[in-house]
């Protein structure tokens, strides 16, 4: 694990779109990090909606204000980008049993070979049914998707 004292965690994601879900993540870890870099991953096995380039700016803008949120990007694997940035935890949401045994497993690999720990948030119970690709599907057939999507945040 990194010396550094700042408690900086990764929020790694493909984040096509950045949803309310997310956002939350983002604000309630915020409560427990001094810093949070939003980690967009590069995964050439996913179909996107938005360019890379696009989710990044949309992003950073949206956060431009906030001192304590980056945005960055990243191709490598995610203890890699994160020792690399000084950042000692990663940051995953959790919306159902599904999801925690998939995280665990991938947390577990990452302490094993890194040191650097994951920490998990519960999402909300009012936001759970939100998922980027349940909100990209709703986008392909010309859905209003603003109920999902943070408010300021321009698509």
């Amino acid at each position: 694990m990194t010396t550094n004292s700042k408690r900086i965690a990764i929020f790694p994601g493909t984040f096509d779109p950045f949803t309310t879900g997310h956002e939350s993540l983002v604000k309630r870890g915020l409560t427990i990090m001094d810093e949070i870099v939003i980690a967009i991953g590069i995964n050439e096995s996913k179909k996107s909606f938005f360019p890379f380039e696009k989710r990044i700016e949309m992003i950073r803008k949206f956060y431009s204000s906030n001192s304590k949120i980056r945005v960055e990007s990243y191709d490598t694997l995610t203890v890699d980008f994160a020792k690399k940035i000084g950042a000692n935890y990663i940051l995953r949401g959790i919306r159902s049993v599904n999801d925690f045994e998939y995280e665990k497993s991938i947390a577990d690999m990452n302490r094993t070979i890194s040191q650097i720990e994951t920490f998990v948030l519960f999402t909300e119970p009012s936001l759970t049914h939100i998922s980027s690709t349940l909100v990209r599907e709703l986008m392909r057939y010309g859905h209003d998707v603003s109920e999902f999507i943070p408010k300021g945040l321009e698509l």
